[in-house]
């Protein structure tokens, strides 16, 4: 057959395939798929005959090999039939009763006023950590009730403003109200022998104390520490000297002019060095005269600082 000259054939190609050929190949590749996605044996639909074929119990359909089978399961039809099964199955199923959730009971009691109470502030003599005993008194506590207590951030209650330097400690048994003390925000050792409680069931107390845990202390300052009773001085500021002498301390005057000082003895320390004067730049004029010290005018002089002028007669 001369497949040349076709509609949109191609010389050397050997011509487009029909619709019946295009359909064989999509069906090949379907099954490809299938084989490597499906396993087949675990299919409840798919069933062999005494005659070698094959059968899909679902939709009732004759296949001959078994890519037909899984060409035929990636259908339109078959994927319906699946869905339908699936909705008649859960509509016949008996409905199953929701797990019941678990109810927790809120206790109705009448509240009959606040526990007496007592703290006490303790110090631990030897390892320094600061304690709180506290001694709560339920003398018409409820039957088969204890105490209980729990600790509470500041950021939990709506009573006060939170602050996150106090901590609060709660303390409820029925049918007192709850009680809650503040107390600081600080870690709390958890010891077995830094925190204790215990309930008298003869007296009615119940008792709980625990200890804060050590701050640590800052590191000592490097240097010599100076003894007790002498006031260290105030450091010198970096790059100024030390102050010169003032108060009753007389400083000498100059030698006149023209007197020659005597030599200094040998080993003694010669008078400071002035440091020479710099040039004046280039445009600028050199610093004049510095003006005479002076004085504020007596009450018997003018405002000038000069005598009055005598009267005239």
């Amino acid at each position: 057959m001369d497949f040349q000259h076709r509609a949109g054939g191609k010389t050397g190609s050997g011509g487009v395939a029909s619709a019946s050929e295009s359909n064989r190949d999509r069906r090949e590749r379907l099954r490809q798929l299938a084989l490597e996605t499906i396993d087949i044996n675990k299919d409840p639909y798919f069933m062999k005959n005494h005659l070698g074929s094959y059968e899909c119990k679902l939709c009732l359909t004759l296949h001959n090999n078994e890519g037909s089978y899984l060409a035929h399961t990636q259908g339109k039809k078959h994927q319906t039939n699946l869905a339908r099964r699936a909705a008649k199955e859960a509509k016949e199923a008996p409905a199953q009763p929701a797990p019941e959730k678990v109810k927790v009971e809120v206790k109705k009691f009448v509240k009959i006023g606040r526990p007496g109470y007592k703290v006490t502030k303790q110090r631990d003599p030897e390892t320094g950590q600061q304690s709180l005993l506290f001694q709560i008194d339920y003398p018409e506590i409820a039957e088969g009730i204890g105490p209980r207590h729990r600790f509470m951030s500041a950021y939990e209650q709506r009573i006060e403003p939170p602050d996150r330097r106090w901590q609060y400690l709660l303390l409820a048994a029925e049918p007192y109200e709850t009680i809650a003390f503040k107390v600081p925000s600080r870690e709390i050792d958890k010891a077995e022998s830094r925190f204790w409680t215990h309930w008298n069931k003869e007296t009615k107390q119940f008792f709980l104390q625990f200890h804060f845990k050590m701050e640590k202390a800052l590191p000592p300052a490097s240097g010599p520490v100076a003894p007790l009773g002498v006031k260290r001085p105030p450091p010198l500021m970096t790059g100024i000297g030390p102050r010169p002498p003032t108060g009753d301390v007389a400083i000498p005057p100059p030698p006149p002019e023209g007197t020659h000082m005597p030599p200094l003895p040998p080993g003694a320390p010669g008078p400071p060095q002035i440091p020479p004067q710099m040039p004046p730049a280039p445009g600028i004029p050199p610093p004049g005269p510095m003006p005479p010290m002076m004085r504020p005018p007596l009450p018997t002089e003018g405002p000038g600082g000069l005598p009055p002028p005598p009267p005239s007669t």
